[in-house]
């Protein structure tokens, strides 16, 4: 099972990154999701899958008995697809006053709210004397 979903979580990532670059804001932030999505099955599938019980001890026992499932790979993720979700949803709301604002989701044609970039500076001559000065001893 562990290499079906190590390919499904390669899927994600290449669909996630060949979405990003449509040039468009909202598949940016759906791509971005989805790179996440195909992180958070990483994990999950590194924490390698057992058909175990949960990871409870019971009283008076130093560990668990029998085969257990790994809780650190499924807290991660969990805490992941919570701050995950509260990207999307703060990446979702700038799209939303971007477009309202500058009437397009183009990254291209969003450059009107960068600054215009200053002239390069003429060269000018060279004085005669190039040579550093020494300061009196």
């Amino acid at each position: 099972m562990e290499p079906i979903l190590a390919l499904l979580a390669g899927l994600l990532a290449a669909c996630g990154a060949y979405i990003m670059l449509a040039g468009h804001m909202l598949r940016l932030v759906f791509g971005i999701v989805l790179l996440g999505s195909a992180a958070n099955l990483a994990v999950f599938t590194g924490g390698r899958l057992t058909e175990g019980a949960a990871p409870l001890i019971a009283t008076g026992a130093a560990l668990p008995e029998g085969i257990v499932a790994n809780p650190l790979p499924q807290a991660l993720v969990l805490t992941a697809i919570v701050i995950g979700f509260g990207f999307a949803a703060f990446a979702l709301a700038l799209t939303l006053v971007a477009h309202r604002r500058l009437g397009t989701v183009n990254p291209e044609d969003m450059r009107i709210a960068e600054a215009d970039p200053l002239p390069l500076p003429t060269p000018t001559a060279a004085p005669a004397d190039t040579e550093p000065r020494r300061a009196a001893a």
